[in-house]
């Protein structure tokens, strides 16, 4: 039933999206966020962070066991592009699951309707045993959320946010990505990707993947002059 929903809902987990190339230094909120999502006692986990923080990335990864393997009875709902169907229709029969992914909560949270469809689903979950991982760009008491219950009720769990990534680690992002691609990126290179780029990791993986694909085809390095022209910058 959960992969029936999945199909018609025409969602599809990106299988790049793992635990194993998600950057998470050590002692940084994103390694304590992998740990958090990977711990299987936890039944109730909310994660916060900026748009392009990899909160979508880690509620994938926490789906998936590796690259092009699901692990069974997990669902992930990107609610951003569910809101226009009716929630209790997207929520329906997910506490059979082990464990559900709610991405973007901030988009429906001020909804009345999907305010009490997700009341409803909360305490089904919490009866079934259901694990539930919620991803927002807002704090819970900033979602507008007139249901004080179901308030309540996401601010019961563990909280972790992401900090936005400084310079250094923005550098060391990229270099990991890239290793992982089996590229070799220069401390210059990577400062000049981010004196013009959109310093959130989505755009910054999205040039890579172009770049990555651009090398290979002319079998080129990666110069700061081929960057310029790959990416137009």
């Amino acid at each position: 039933m959960i992969q029936s929903l999945q199909l018609s809902l025409e969602i599809k987990l990106d299988d790049q999206a793992t635990f194993n190339n998600f950057y998470a230094p050590r002692g940084s909120s994103q390694h304590l966020a992998t740990m958090l999502l990977q711990d299987s006692h936890q039944q109730l986990i909310f994660v916060i962070g900026n748009a392009g923080s990899g909160l979508s990335h880690l509620l994938q990864a926490a789906c998936q066991k590796g690259p092009f393997e699901r692990t069974s009875n997990t669902i992930y709902l990107p609610l951003a592009d569910l809101q226009q169907y009716p929630p209790e229709q997207v929520l329906e029969g997910l506490q059979a699951s082990s464990l559900v992914c709610l991405d973007d909560l901030q988009a429906v949270s001020d909804k009345t309707a999907w305010q009490v469809a997700l009341f409803n689903f909360f305490n089904e979950c919490k009866q079934s045993g259901t694990r539930m991982v919620f991803a927002s760009h807002k704090l819970p008491e900033d979602l507008e959320i007139d249901l004080a219950d179901l308030l309540s009720r996401l601010k019961s769990g563990l909280m972790q946010g992401l900090i936005d990534f400084g310079d250094d680690d923005l550098r060391r992002l990229l270099q990991f990505r890239a290793n992982l691609r089996g590229m070799y990126l220069s401390d210059e290179v990577a400062k000049f990707l981010l004196t013009r780029l959109s310093r959130d990791s989505r755009t910054l993986i999205s040039a890579l993947e172009k770049l990555d694909s651009a090398s290979l085809q002319e079998q080129r390095r990666l110069t700061t002059p081929f960057v310029k022209t790959v990416l137009s910058l």
